[in-house]
């Protein structure tokens, strides 16, 4: 008789066990402060990218640059009554500067005295004014060739420039929008919309097809100020762009 009660008591206790009561559950709170994090992150990163984009295009301007001057010295060695004449370097670095100081007063900053709210100069009116000054110096060498070929760079840096400021909404420019060194080269890597502004809840000003050539001389977090090749202005993400093949 005592086995069988020693039995019974635990089979109760088993099944007593088996029903436990309720338990606790376990709580799953959000990690917000992660989330937030992330969101940083990832806007660093893309911020990151267009300056990669931005220092690649300085980089392969400068490379192609630096060939056009080799060349250049090349030729100026090897014949030199060949190259440009006096006036014509005259008239080129003449013409250079017409079209800088033209760049400076569409933004504001023409040479007479004080104005009101000047537009922030293009980084193109810097690099422009600086090869001016290296064609000057080459002119006074008597390196005509040297002179004019600078005094064209100049040229070049200054309707960069005027493309850079024909991009502007005639307005001020956005808040947090940052220029980049010099214009990037770009195209749509699949169908994309441009914005009138920088961000989706703007209205779509035209959309273009992959391999859309663009100009892009801003920018705020990720959205990137372009000019099309009819030149139309608009706001494009930078997701949909990449390096002009």
């Amino acid at each position: 008789m005592r086995p069988f009660l020693i039995v019974a008591a635990l089979l109760g206790a088993a099944c007593r066990n088996a029903h436990p009561g309720t338990a606790t559950p376990v709580r799953t709170t959000r990690d917000t402060s992660r989330v937030a994090r992330d969101t940083a992150l990832e806007s660093r990163a893309a911020r990151l990218e267009l300056k990669v984009l931005e220092q690649g295009a300085q980089v392969e301007e400068l490379q192609t640059r630096l060939d056009d001057a080799r060349r250049e010295v090349v030729r100026a060695m090897a014949k030199l009554q060949s190259l440009a004449t006096r006036a014509e370097a005259a008239s080129g670095m003449a013409e250079a500067e017409i079209a800088l100081q033209a760049l400076r007063t569409g933004t504001g900053g023409g040479g007479g005295g004080g104005g009101g709210g000047s537009a922030t100069a293009p980084p193109e009116l810097n690099q422009g004014t600086q090869l001016l000054q290296l064609s000057t110096v080459e002119f006074d060498r008597q390196n005509y060739g040297g002179a004019l070929y600078l005094a064209n760079e100049a040229k070049n840096a200054a309707a960069a420039g005027q493309g850079r400021l024909s991009s502007d909404d005639r307005v001020k420019p956005r808040t947090g929008e940052v220029p980049f060194a010099l214009p990037l080269r770009l195209q749509t890597t699949g169908r994309a919309n441009v914005r009138e502004g920088p961000g989706s809840n703007f209205r779509v000003s035209y959309t273009l097809d992959a391999g859309a050539e663009l100009t892009a001389y801003s920018y705020v977090d990720q959205w990137v100020r372009v000019n099309d090749q009819t030149n139309r202005a608009g706001w494009i993400h930078q997701n949909l762009i990449g390096r002009r093949r």
